[in-house]
C-alpha cells in the first residue's frame, strides 16, 4: 500500500492527499511527528535527506517534493487525465508546478508560516508577491475553468491547497471572483478533501 509521510497542517501535504483521494488509491497516511524532531531522524532522513515533508513510499518508489509526487502519481496511475500527453500541455502543467514552489511558496505560503507560527517574513513584499499572483491566477480563470486544457490537472491541484488556505495567510480573495469560483469546482470534484482553515466551500 502507499504511504504518504505528512504533517496534518502542510499545504504541500494535502495537495498530495488530495490526489491520492481523487484517484482513489488506497493509501496510508504517516502524520510525522515534527514538534518532535521527527523529521530530521536518521529514519526520515534516509527517506529524505532535506528532512521534509511530504514523502511518498510506494513500494521500492521513495519520492520527495510535492510537486514530483503529484507528477509520480499522474503518470502512474492518472490514465492520462491528469497529466496531457499534449507536449504543449504538458509543459504547461509543468510551468504552474514551477509557481507552486515558487510564488506560491514565497507568497501565499510564507504568510501563512508567518501568521500562524511566527516565521520572520518580509509582510509587505509577501503581500505584494501574492497580490501580484492571485491577478494573474485571476485573469488566467478569466478565460478557463482550469489553469492548462480543459479539464482539472496537477496543475490546479499544485497550486489549489495554499490558495484555499488564504484566511490563514489573512489575504483576501473576495476581488478575486475567478479565483473564488475555480475554488469551488475543485471543492466539488469526487474524492475531494480539505483541510483546517481552508476558503469555505
Amino acid at each position: 500500500m502507499i504511504k504518504l509521510y505528512q504533517f496534518p497542517i502542510s499545504g504541500n501535504s494535502h495537495k498530495v492527499r488530495l490526489l491520492l483521494n481523487l484517484l482513489k488509491l488506497p493509501h496510508e497516511v504517516i502524520n510525522v511527528a515534527g514538534a518532535q524532531g521527527e523529521h530530521k531522524s536518521p529514519a526520515f532522513l534516509a527517506m529524505n535527506p532535506f528532512g521534509q515533508v511530504p514523502v511518498l513510499v510506494d513500494g521500492d518508489v521513495v519520492l520527495r517534493d510535492s510537486q514530483a509526487i503529484l507528477f509520480y502519481l499522474a503518470q502512474r496511475y492518472g490514465q492520462g487525465q491528469w497529466f496531457p500527453a499534449d507536449a504543449v500541455l504538458g509543459a504547461q502543467v509543468m510551468g504552474w508546478l514551477s509557481v507552486a514552489a515558487s510564488e506560491v511558496s514565497r507568497g501565499p505560503g510564507a504568510l501563512r508560516l508567518h501568521y500562524l507560527f511566527g516565521r520572520p517574513l518580509d509582510v509587505p513584499a509577501a503581500e505584494k508577491l501574492s497580490a501580484d499572483l492571485l491577478t494573474v491566477l485571476n485573469q488566467q480563470l478569466a478565460q478557463a475553468d482550469w489553469l492548462v486544457g480543459t479539464q482539472t490537472s496537477i496543475a490546479d491541484l499544485a497550486v489549489y491547497s495554499y490558495i484555499a488556505l488564504a484566511p490563514q495567510a489573512r489575504l483576501d480573495l473576495a476581488p478575486y471572483t475567478h479565483v473564488v469560483q475555480w475554488l469551488h469546482r475543485i471543492q466539488a470534484l469526487p474524492g475531494y478533501v480539505g483541510m483546517d482553515g481552508m476558503f469555505p466551500a
